[in-house]
């Protein structure tokens, strides 16, 4: 009778850390929402290093948006970026968007930086203001040659 206790017992306690697991994908890696509360926006760089396809938009550091998609425009050879904004996030018309990484050697992500325009962006919106990745191989490689290139 009490092994059958314990087994139960050790039985819930495995249920219940499943559960906590589920509840943590959901909240935090997006699974759950599917995309509801959001609004897209687009945005052209002439580098994306580093960033795909779920890659995090943040602005003051906090997570805002995710990039929801990436593709080369084969005439103007830009990257064109999608990416989804939460709908309580409203942005002024001349927001900035830029490629940030985390430091050296961590990930990296979009940021974004509200200007102060009293028109506001709809959803579908493009952001012209924006600044591609740096890549940290090209600067070394600068300081190292000297180059003002």
């Amino acid at each position: 009778m009490a092994e059958s206790i314990t087994e139960v017992a050790t039985g819930a306690l495995v249920l219940a850390a499943a559960g906590g697991f589920l509840v943590y994908a959901t909240q935090f890696a997006d699974i759950g929402g599917g995309g509801a509360g959001t609004y897209e926006l687009t945005a052209s760089f002439r580098s994306v290093e580093g960033v795909v396809v779920g890659t995090d938009v943040r602005l003051g550091g906090v997570k805002v948006g995710t990039v929801t998609e990436l593709d080369l425009n084969p005439e103007t050879f830009m990257a064109e970026t999608v990416f989804s904004i939460e709908d309580e996030i409203v942005l002024p018309d001349d927001t900035a968007v830029i490629i940030a990484s985390e430091g050296l050697l961590g990930g990296t992500f979009v940021e974004l930086l509200p200007g102060g325009s009293p028109f506001n962006l709809e959803p579908g919106g493009e952001l012209v203001d924006t600044q591609s990745a740096v890549s940290l191989i090209q600067l070394l490689l600068r300081f190292a040659t000297g180059g003002d290139e």
